[in-house]
């Protein structure tokens, strides 16, 4: 039996991807067979199609750390075929073949049951992105953070920017967005950004030790010396969650906000979070949290991924690209 799959090959140090057909993998011990029904496009998975180091393990490769399916063959007790399911992280689309085909064969603890308010495709307009953004609002809104002041939301454009902006607006949080775009001030307001903030005018003034705190909270998706920045305007007892380093892996900050205002700088790494925070999210964004994220979403299918890629790595990628599998 043969499935289809955007495979990515190495050539002579050349990396390029293309759709083929693959053998359907025999089933495993503690393992699941997914009949893909949706993917989703993120950071990660453009650096995989690239050949960029320290992604993935090794070539050829089938990318893509989303998955949205049906179960189609178990060797575990939580899952019976028929089973309609999502996986994003741990190592899918990394060391194990990924959602940018239509099979996947994966632990079953890395895989959460739909829940019931949400559809397949609803779950990968979220994917990593969203699950991501999800535990970065978590961590504020677990941190007893009140709406006295604005939340600031740095790269707001992104998938998790984009998907934290609208989440705490529903929340009842007036969001400031950081963007870089200023053309997309329209999508953000649509989101729930009550003020928009170019990016070069944030990073204008330079960086003081302790600035203004005019925000409670944040959600930083950049990193480097915009999180500085970010961190020195958090008023007291404030959370700032950081889950990116677009913006450079290095940044400095004085020790002030931590010890004068007590600010929390908490790291979110969504892709290796416990399998049961992961069943908390997704139930929340089927629930509580849930968000129309239509209007900010793009469905492409798997033949069409390559400009998406290219997109994605040039930064002019808004919202999120939905993969959808079949016809």
């Amino acid at each position: 039996m043969k499935y289809k799959a955007y495979l990515v090959e190495e050539n002579n140090g050349e990396f390029a991807g293309s759709v083929k057909e693959l053998d359907v993998p025999d089933l495993e011990e503690g393992r699941l067979l997914i009949k893909v029904k949706y993917s989703s496009l993120n950071y990660k998975d453009a650096l995989a199609a690239t050949g960029a180091k320290g992604v993935v393990r090794s070539y050829p490769f089938v990318p893509g750390v989303d998955v949205a399916g049906e179960v189609i063959k178990s060797s575990s007790n939580d899952f019976i075929p028929g089973d309609e399911v999502i996986a994003t992280g741990y190592k899918i689309g990394m060391a194990e073949f990924g959602g940018f085909g239509e099979i996947v064969h994966l632990p079953s603890e890395w895989v959460v049951k739909l829940p019931e308010n949400l559809s397949l495709f609803n779950a990968m307009c979220h994917g990593t992105a969203g699950i991501t953004a999800a535990e970065c609002v978590n961590k504020i809104i677990k941190g007893g953070i009140s709406n006295t002041l604005p939340v600031l939301v740095s790269g707001a454009t992104g998938g998790v920017g984009s998907i934290a902006v609208s989440l705490l607006s529903k929340l009842g949080y007036e969001v400031h967005a950081i963007t870089g775009k200023p053309d997309e001030n329209e999508m953000l307001t649509s989101m729930g950004a009550t003020k928009i903030i170019s990016r070069s005018d944030f990073m204008s003034e330079p960086l003081k030790p302790l600035d203004k705190a005019s925000y409670s909270s944040a959600v930083d998706t950049v990193g480097g010396e915009m999180l500085a920045k970010m961190i020195s305007m958090i008023s007291n007892n404030g959370v700032v969650s950081c889950c990116g380093n677009v913006g450079g892996a290095m940044f400095t900050s004085s020790v002030f906000p931590f010890i004068l205002r007590g600010v929390q700088l908490s790291g979110v790494d969504s892709a290796e979070s416990p399998i049961n925070l992961k069943k908390e999210l997704w139930n929340l964004l089927a629930n509580e949290w849930l968000i129309d994220l239509n209007n900010q979403t793009k469905i492409v299918n798997i033949q069409e991924i390559d400009n998406e890629i290219k997109k994605i790595l040039d930064g002019g990628q808004i919202g999120r690209v939905v993969i959808k599998h079949g016809e």
